[in-house]
Parts: structure tokens; C-alpha cells; sequence
């Protein structure tokens, strides 16, 4: 149970605050019990006070993003949930065509402004849901892209509050991984290096693999993108299909008739039913091909 002084301490820092805010207004699966408090901070200091204030007072907290890779307990998340705005959602255009764009912009937000500018090697992301804050956290990447590719640096902000910076080389990127993964570590923005591209080219590109997400991805229904992570030498989506799972659904949850690498909520899923999708599609296809599938979309909140 959070202190009302706590809560009252919040809100002198120039945020906003919610008590008991339904995650499913804030996750691409519209699944979620609420938060115990929600709050939007809008710069550094008060995201440092902040987060001294949950350290003082034992409140769990969660960094959000959009939502987009994200399950939600039934029962919702303990503690505090902080969301990135204001100074968190600025894009600057620097020197030697580098783009600085903070955590909490949207990753399709950084690709117009890039286009606008008429610099290329994001087109890639255009169509990945999501902040540029959760794309560099994953590597999130599609269509023989990845944010790897384009990233120089990162500030970050440390479990202590110190503010520091990740160059290239320590950024320690693979598969849907950096050095960010499951590290106590708050990402607050990233430069990215582009290069010169006549913006009717990148136009062309953008529209092209949108129109190739709309085709193959159940992109107008809520989920959390990719279930699973690409099984070396394989397809998560082409093993699911194979194993005749393709349209299978337990409660309100369904693997995408459309795309087998999707579980998406079209009648009022829950958490638990998909966790017990997701926990039958890796037994199937475990027992059928041999292949142990991981698991891409994070759970969190109450067990």
C-alpha cells in the first residue's frame, strides 16, 4: 500500500499522477489489472527525486514505454509506473546529420523526423510499435534492420541517479538484447547517425514495408507484436503454423489467423489466458519439433 504522504510528494513534482490506473489504457494487448500509481515525469530532476523518493520509501517502480512488448498481470502492478514525457519526447537535429531523440518519443515520431530531414537507415523501424527508449532497450529491429545499425549513443540514468553515457561499442547489442536488458538502468535518450537520402526514396521504402506489415501482420489488432524470439536457423511463426496452431485460441486469446508469430485479443483475453497460450504453443512445438521457443513479450506485475 503506497503512503498518501508518498503520493503527495509526487505530485509536488511536476507530474501528473494516477492512483490505480487500468493498464489496459496503456499496453498495445489492452490486458492489465491497474497500477497502484501511474505518473508521467517530464524531466530529469524530477524522474531523480522521483525515483530517490521510491528508494526512501520501498515503492517498486517500472520504466514504460508505449506498452508495445509488454503483458500485464490480472492483478495489476505494485508500486509505481513512470511513464517518460515532456523533455523525454524532444528530437534535435545536431551536427554531421545526428540524430538526439529521448526515451519517450515514439520510434514512428523519430522516423518522420528523420524523413523530414531527409536522412535514411531507419526506414526499417517505420511500422515497429513502440518508444525509442524500449527499441534501443530490445535492438528492436525488422526487415533486415536492427537499432544497432544506427545507434552511436545512449545517455542513460543509473540506480543511483548519476547520469551516464553508453558509446557504440558498449552498448553490448545482439538479438533483441543490449546492455540494458534486465539491468537496473534507465535509458533517457539516444543519438542516432544517419546519412544524406533524397526523402522521396525513404518516403518510397517506408510506404513499401508498411504496406508489406499490413499485408502479412495483424497490425490493426491489439497484441504485443512477436510472441517469440527467431530460433536460430528457424521461424517462430513457420514452427507455430506447422504444428497446426495457426487460429488456436484458449479463453480470449488467439494465435493470429493472419500471422502465427502474433497472439492477439480480439475478445476480451486476460492475462492468464494468454500465458497459458504462449505456455501451450512452446510445449507443442517442443514435443512436435524439438525446438524450445523463448518468449519475446515481458510479463510483469502481480503473480
Amino acid at each position: 500500500m503506497i503512503e498518501n504522504t508518498f503520493i503527495e510528494t509526487i505530485k509536488q513534482q511536476n507530474t501528473k499522477v494516477y492512483l490505480n490506473e487500468p493498464m489496459t489504457k496503456h499496453t498495445s494487448f489492452r490486458i492489465g489489472g491497474a497500477a497502484d500509481c501511474y505518473c508521467e515525469v517530464k524531466d530529469v530532476a524530477s524522474l531523480r527525486k522521483i525515483l530517490s523518493l521510491c528508494k526512501e520509501n520501498g515503492v517498486p517502480y517500472f520504466i514504460l514505454g508505449l506498452g508495445s512488448n509488454l503483458l500485464v498481470s490480472d492483478h495489476g502492478i505494485e508500486g509505481i509506473v513512470i511513464k517518460l514525457g515532456g523533455e523525454f519526447t524532444e528530437l534535435t537535429l545536431t551536427e554531421d546529420n545526428i540524430v538526439r531523440c529521448g526515451a519517450g518519443a515514439t520510434l514512428a515520431r523519430l522516423c518522420v523526423f528523420a524523413r523530414n530531414m531527409s536522412l535514411g537507415g531507419l526506414e526499417f523501424a517505420w511500422g515497429i510499435p513502440g518508444s525509442v527508449g524500449g527499441a534501443v532497450y530490445m535492438n528492436a529491429g525488422a526487415y533486415d534492420g536492427e537499432i544497432k545499425d544506427t545507434v552511436i549513443s545512449v545517455d542513460y540514468m543509473d540506480g543511483e541517479g548519476n547520469i551516464r553515457r553508453f558509446q557504440k561499442d558498449e552498448l553490448d547489442f545482439s538479438y533483441r538484447h543490449s546492455a540494458f536488458t534486465d539491468k537496473d538502468l534507465i535509458i533517457l535518450n539516444a543519438s542516432f547517425q544517419l546519412r544524406p537520402k533524397p526523402q522521396e526514396q525513404i518516403t518510397e521504402r517506408m510506404d513499401e514495408l508498411m504496406e508489406r506489415r499490413k499485408t502479412k501482420q495483424p497490425i490493426n489488432h491489439p497484441s504485443a507484436g512477436s510472441v517469440f524470439k527467431r530460433p536460430e536457423g528457424h521461424y517462430a511463426a513457420a514452427l507455430i503454423e506447422e504444428c497446426g496452431l495457426k487460429g488456436f485460441a484458449i479463453g480470449g486469446a488467439e494465435v493470429s489467423p493472419k500471422h502465427s508469430g502474433f497472439i492477439v485479443n480480439d475478445r476480451g483475453a486476460s492475462a492468464e489466458d494468454v500465458l497459458k497460450l504462449i505456455s501451450h504453443i512452446k510445449q507443442v512445438v517442443r514435443e512436435e519439433k524439438n525446438i524450445d521457443l523463448c518468449c519475446e513479450v515481458k510479463f510483469i506485475g502481480r503473480v
